[in-house]
């Protein structure tokens, strides 16, 4: 058969330990692809970010070339990953090796070109910035380069145009947590001190996070119990009610902010803006209850305290206005008459009432008497 014909043709005498150039001098590039299938998880506390991608490799084996007249018009025979040279190329964000499945081909071409397909689970470690939760947007880069290889040996270059790449969400599962925006491509040459150049192709994966959960689980509740708490300044100050309905709308806060803790995302980079919106709203809670106890404390503040004697009275509103040379004294003598006159019609209300409740109580003695 000509595929088996075409298979020991190649691979009889192929050396797969070395690169695929006759001459040493000639550079192996190698074109990147890479779609986004789905966003996995966002760990913030760890900064990892796990996804699913689809990557592509090509590049060209000048030792892999026949003629296809000879082979029955072949143009395109697939060959085990394992029997010719494949380059070394990762990922530097890598931190866990994913469970990606294994694709043993690759599809060669007549004049060598090789095309390695596989999609690959990819757990890399990103920055992610939480202050906006969870109206955040993260930027996270998957920066592929040859681990080994100088850029003279191997170059790496972008398969598609950078504007096809940007917008591609043919494949992307977006029913999940986090949207996809777009992708961006860069290329950069890498160099540690005193050595060679390294080619890298980096990919700038912008996602968003949708927000309706959170806002529905976590915001709006907190609106509400602060909008009954403003509720709650209509109630009367004598009624004794305002008091037990601040305390219980403080401790329901409190029991909300523990059931949310687990929600929020934990890390050390900083505090979500959300975060602070709930500390803020507590502590209004506190000031509003400490305000309701102060405002029925000056309610029943006449209650509370004992009558001001009568000698008091005279020194301060008589005698105290001539030694600070105060004007108006009449003013204070008539209010002073005023509050004399209103402490003797209260004496004289009381002073009826016992009479009154003697009166009433007299024919029930004389019935005892008789």
């Amino acid at each position: 058969p000509a595929l088996r014909r075409l298979s020991h043709y190649l691979l009889a005498h192929y050396q797969k330990g070395t690169r695929p150039v006759r001459d040493w001098r000639t550079t192996t590039n190698v074109a990147i692809d890479l779609m986004v299938y789905a966003i996995l998880s966002v760990d913030e506390k760890n900064q990892v970010l796990t996804t699913y991608i689809w990557y592509r490799q090509h590049w060209t084996d000048e030792f892999l070339r026949w003629d296809p007249a000879r082979f029955d018009n072949l143009t395109q025979i697939s060959l085990p990953t394992e029997s010719i040279w494949v380059p070394d190329i990762l990922i530097n964000e890598f931190v866990d090796v994913g469970k990606s499945p294994h694709v043993p081909y690759v599809y060669v071409g007549h004049h060598g070109e090789v095309q390695n397909l596989k999609p690959i689970q990819v757990m890399t470690a990103c920055s992610l910035d939480i202050y906006n939760f969870p109206f955040d947007v993260q930027n996270c880069s998957l920066t592929f380069t040859s681990w080994l290889h100088h850029i003279r040996d191997i170059n790496l270059s972008l398969w598609r145009q950078p504007e096809l790449v940007k917008f591609d969400r043919s494949i992307f599962m977006n029913q999940g947590e986090w949207e996809l925006l777009y992708i961006l491509s860069s290329f950069q040459e890498f160099s540690v001190k005193s050595s060679d150049s390294y080619a890298e192709m980096k990919f700038y994966v912008v996602i968003r996070r949708r927000p309706l959960f959170y806002t529905v689980s976590l915001l709006l509740p907190s609106i509400f119990l602060m909008v009954m708490d403003i509720v709650g300044f209509y109630l009367p100050p004598n009624s004794g009610e305002r008091v037990s309905f601040k305390i219980t709308l403080l401790l329901g806060y409190s029991v909300f902010l523990i059931i949310v803790s687990d929600t929020l995302p934990a890390t050390a980079v900083g505090t979500p803006l959300i975060g602070t919106y709930f500390v803020v709203c507590m502590a209004l809670l506190v000031i509003s209850l400490t305000e309701t106890i102060l405002i029925v404390r000056l309610v029943h503040k006449q209650d509370l305290q004992p009558h001001v004697p009568g000698w008091v009275r005279r020194l301060l509103l008589e005698r105290a206005t001539v030694l600070l040379c105060i004007r108006g004294r009449n003013k204070f003598s008539q209010s002073r008459t005023q509050s004399s006159d209103i402490s003797g019609l209260v004496e004289n209300a009381d002073s009826a009432a016992k009479l009154t409740h003697c009166g009433r109580e007299a024919p029930r003695e004389r019935e005892v008497a008789g």
